[in-house]
């Protein structure tokens, strides 16, 4: 079985969900993150205590997972970011380059270029490998969620399946639920397969369906419309994966700033818009934002961020 993702992360867990809870539980390095609301420095006792309990969480969910099977080189995972700047390419070339660039341009030394570059490379690689696998019958499972990039993904991909004319009953898809009750009475809500921890994804193949090719048709002309559209963003709106203006996130962002002093830290910004709003978008695009606001004039730019690190971890000024 061919597995099909749409992010590094998602990947990343999928594989190592390939062998989690196969054997005695080994350990490993933990880190842990701890604050006080007041900035306070936390103890060596309170640092002693997170690990135990970050260690006792891991081998619990060891212990409880099932190991999903297969090989990790029957996984692939496609980072292309579809939800962001143009996609009239038949083929991912230079104008996704383009847009990946555009989007990473805020780590420091060419960085975001390179990964650009590196995502491009391995995404016509594995492109080729995938087809000729379907072409041979094998079968494949496509993993998507209501995230706008996960989503693009999912359309583009059945946009390609159609042109590769799979047979019927060869595509499984598995859909992540938009929220899920857990044991200790809480409500979990992921926003994308990459918040999925490895332990888990054996639990969600029963989500599964095939497609028939009637469905893949209709995504494939979906994805051709938003192609001739062409517009600069996409999101998911009631369910629907639709063109969008580039400032329909900026009403958040905007929002944050203004709780604001005169002066502040952009990196705490995104971390909330983030955090507070779960609206399925990275930190690199609202960092993108927030750079157009200051072209606009509508920022000041008070500080710089040190060389090894993003652009923005710097200090803000309101300008209007």
């Amino acid at each position: 079985m061919i597995e099909i993702v749409f992010g590094d992360s998602a990947c990343g867990s999928l594989k190592m969900a390939q062998n989690y809870g196969k054997g005695k539980y080994q350990g490993g390095c933990i880190g842990v993150i701890i604050s006080h609301a007041d900035g306070s420095k936390p103890s060596k006792r309170e640092i002693k205590a997170a690990k135990r309990e970050a260690e006792e969480k891991e081998r619990l969910a060891w212990e409880n997972a099932a190991p999903l099977g297969g090989s990790p080189a029957n996984i692939y995972g496609f980072s292309l970011k579809l939800s962001i700047g143009d996609i009239s390419e038949e083929q991912p070339g230079i104008k996704r380059m383009q847009a990946l660039e555009r989007l990473y341009s805020i780590y420091p030394n060419d960085e975001g270029q390179q990964l650009a570059q590196e995502i491009l490379k391995s995404t016509n690689e594995n492109l080729k490998k995938v087809k000729e696998r379907t072409a041979e019958g094998e079968s494949l499972r496509i993993w998507y969620s209501n995230q706008s990039d996960e989503m693009c993904g999912f359309y583009w991909f059945m946009y390609l399946l159609n042109q590769w004319e799979v047979s019927d009953e060869q595509v499984f898809i598995v859909k992540l639920p938009e929220w899920e009750a857990h044991e200790k009475g809480t409500i979990v809500r992921k926003t994308n397969w990459g918040e999925t921890a490895p332990g888990e994804w054996n639990r969600y193949i029963e989500l599964q369906k095939t497609v028939p090719q009637i469905f893949i048709q209709s995504c494939a002309s979906h994805w051709l419309e938003l192609k001739g559209e062409n517009a600069p963003l996409r999101i998911v709106l009631n369910g629907q994966l639709v063109n969008s203006s580039e400032k329909i996130y900026d009403d958040f962002i905007l929002r944050e700033i203004a709780a604001e002093n005169e002066e502040f830290q952009e990196a705490m910004i995104i971390g909330r818009v983030l955090g507070k709003y779960q609206l399925g978008i990275s930190d690199s695009w609202v960092a993108f934002r927030i750079e157009e606001m200051i072209h606009a004039g509508k920022l000041t730019v008070m500080s710089s961020a040190d060389e090894d690190m993003p652009v923005y971890h710097r200090r803000l000024k309101k300008s209007i």
